[in-house]
């Protein structure tokens, strides 16, 4: 049987997040897919009493995951949704129009915006809002790029567009949740550089940060969110402007 509208949640011990999650969607969604990586909490048991289908693939990556999941799904259309995002019944009535446009040229994939509070905050700059990400898909004529391990980009067969409602975005809880999500990406980030053949030089160590910062603070307007967004513009620096290359600096291959 083939679905008119899945969504598809990730997960790895989400049992704080994945029952609302699967709540916000159940209501207009066709099916709800719960993509599981293994996970050791009660996500699993969370998800079947909520009424989702569940799947365990071991996680590899999350481009590797989410093609995963849009390979293996039924579906005609694929709604992507992080188990710490919600949806509102207003986004749904806008996804639900955006599924039904008939026409041969109708976009085959639309952009989100998302609503992210970090840490209580919710932001009004840095990049984090209006923050689109591209999840609703027409299966079958979008694919993940392999080599982008995270922050996943889709490439799609023909037109795209922007929905005008958002999704919630509960980001971070706590500082400390926020620091561990960031280590794992900036790992993932100097393996692809790695990848590229990219080695740290000197002037990497001071540029990069310095161009992160500013990208955030300045282009981005994390300033709008005054010391909360400059306390995050001075952390993602670190992680995404420094760190990875102190990791290939550590690498054996950069030797």
């Amino acid at each position: 049987m083939t679905h008119r509208l899945a969504a598809i949640i990730l997960t790895r011990n989400e049992a704080g997040n994945v029952a609302p999650c699967i709540e916000s969607l159940r209501a207009f969604c066709d099916l709800v897919l719960v993509w599981d990586s293994g996970s050791s909490d009660e996500t699993v048991a969370l998800a079947l009493a909520a009424g989702a289908l569940v799947h365990v693939r071991p996680f590899d990556n999350y481009a590797a995951q989410r093609q995963a999941a849009l390979d293996w799904v039924a579906a005609d259309w694929v709604f992507f949704v992080d188990a710490d995002e919600r949806a509102t019944p207003a986004l749904a009535t806008a996804v639900v129009q955006a599924i039904a446009d008939a026409r041969p040229d109708a976009p085959a994939g639309y952009w989100v915006p998302r609503r992210n509070l970090i840490v209580g905050h919710e932001m009004r700059g840095g990049g984090f809002y209006p923050d689109h990400q591209l999840r609703l898909l027409r299966r079958g004529r979008c694919r993940y790029v392999p080599e982008r391990q995270v922050h996943e980009i889709v490439t799609v067969e023909g037109a795209e567009a922007k929905l005008s409602e958002p999704l919630i975005h509960y980001n971070y809880l706590s500082w400390a949740q926020f620091h561990r999500k960031q280590k794992q990406y900036a790992a993932y980030e100097a393996q692809m550089l790695a990848q590229r053949g990219i080695r740290p030089r000197p002037h990497n160590f001071v540029v990069q940060p310095v161009r992160e910062f500013w990208r955030r603070f300045v282009t981005l307007a994390g300033w709008r969110d005054g010391w909360h967004g400059l306390r995050l513009a001075l952390l993602l620096a670190w992680y995404y402007g420094f760190i990875p290359y102190q990791i290939l600096r550590q690498s054996p291959a950069a030797a």
